[in-house]
C-alpha cells in the first residue's frame, strides 16, 4: 500500500511539474505575441512614412538618426525571428501538453487500479 501511494505521490508531482513548464511556456508565447504585435504595429508606420522620412533610433539615452530601409530590414528580421520563436515555442508546448496528457492518464489508471483492486 506504502508503494502505492509512492508511486502515485511521484506521478502527481511529474504531472504538477510538467503543469509549471507549461505555465512558464504560455507566458513566453504571450510575450513574443506581443512583441509581435508591437513590430507589426512599427512595420504598419513605416509603410506609411515617405522614403525621406527622418527615422531614428533609441539606442541607450541616444536618438540615432537611421535610414529607412535599414530600419524596415531590422524590423523584418525581428518580425522573422519572433515568428520563428513562437513556431519553437508552440511545438514545444504541444510536446508538453502530450506529455502531461499521457502522466494524467497514467494517475487515473493508477487511481481505478487501486480502487478496482480492493
Amino acid at each position: 500500500m506504502a508503494d502505492a501511494q509512492k508511486k502515485m505521490q511521484a506521478l502527481s508531482d511529474e504531472f504538477q511539474q510538467l503543469q509549471t513548464e507549461l505555465d512558464g511556456l504560455v507566458d513566453a508565447r504571450q510575450k513574443l505575441e506581443s512583441q509581435q504585435q508591437e513590430n507589426l504595429g512599427v512595420q504598419k508606420e513605416f509603410d506609411s512614412l515617405d522614403d525621406d522620412s527622418n527615422i531614428y533610433k533609441l539606442v541607450g539615452p541616444v536618438l540615432l538618426k537611421q535610414e529607412k530601409t535599414e530600419a524596415v530590414m531590422a524590423v523584418n528580421g525581428r518580425l522573422e525571428f519572433i515568428e520563428k520563436e513562437i513556431k519553437r515555442i508552440e511545438g514545444q508546448i504541444k510536446e508538453n501538453q502530450d506529455k502531461a496528457d499521457k502522466k494524467r492518464t497514467e494517475v487515473s489508471f493508477d487511481r481505478c487500479w487501486r480502487r478496482c483492486d480492493k
